[in-house]
């Protein structure tokens, strides 16, 4: 079995394989229209449904925890939707967009070629989850540390490796600076397709029906997430009925 299927990504190598994050994408005054991007080799072909608004209240709240500051930075770690650019911009932030799962499944893609190609890169690369989550780390979220006010981390955590989750949250709370807020969405099942979200007003999503990128790993219950979240001094948390739970950390 390949190193992807163990992740229910498929067997593909980097044919094929779009790098959409190359680097992160830095945006002061002036949004950038990201283009469409191409299924991943390998994905599971699924019916996209319509795309739908939902109702936001940790968005809402979000926002008023940011209210009156002065030229804020955030940190999108989904797509970068022109709409959402546009909504935080607009308002005196600077944003910048890291589409870090998009990034994971091109950084497996890269290892498995690597080790099918490299007989000897199997013999000295650690395969430890933690030691893969720690290359990862070495070239994605590189950021100085308290460089943003918020975080916009969207249903992430849900789609990555548990190894890769614990030190995205270490990693994102360093580069969070003190009051700063992570609005984060964990679903109460395994999702059978996959979305993304763009921000349409100020308490509402737009729920975009993509082709899967990487599976649903793990479903994680209130007490996993208060663990995982442990050095927050507030979390607030919303219900909806789609199954999904938003929730505001604040640092």
């Amino acid at each position: 079995m390949s190193f992807l299927n163990k992740f229910g990504i498929g067997g593909a190598g980097t044919e094929g394989v779009r790098r959409e994050v190359a680097g992160p994408i830095h945006l002061a005054s002036r949004a950038r229209t990201p283009g469409g991007a191409a299924p991943a080799a390998g994905s599971p072909r699924t019916p996209v449904q319509p795309e739908s608004n939902r109702l936001s209240n940790g968005l809402k709240e979000l926002l008023w925890n940011l209210d009156g500051l002065e030229r804020g930075t955030l940190l999108d770690l989904g797509p970068a939707w022109q709409t959402t650019l546009s909504f935080f911009i607009e308002r005196g932030f600077r944003v910048s967009s890291e589409d870090v799962l998009r990034a994971w499944k091109t950084f497996l893609s890269e290892e498995e070629a690597r080790l099918r190609e490299d007989f000897a890169a199997g013999e000295t690369l650690e395969m430890t989850p933690s030691a893969r989550a720690a290359r990862f780390l070495k070239e994605n979220l590189q950021y100085s540390r308290s460089s943003f006010d918020a975080v916009l981390l969207w249903d992430l955590l849900d789609y990555l490796e548990q190894a890769l989750v614990k030190q995205v949250v270490t990693n994102l709370t360093e580069l969070l600076r003190p009051g700063g807020v992570v609005f984060a969405m964990f679903h109460s099942k395994k999702p059978e397709g996959f979305q993304r979200y763009r921000v349409v007003d100020s308490n509402t999503l737009q729920v975009v029906p993509t082709a899967i990128i990487c599976p649903a790993q793990r479903v994680y219950q209130n007490r996993e997430i208060q663990d995982l979240f442990g050095r927050y001094r507030t979390m607030k948390s919303f219900i909806g009925r789609d199954q999904l739970r938003e929730t505001l950390f604040i640092k």
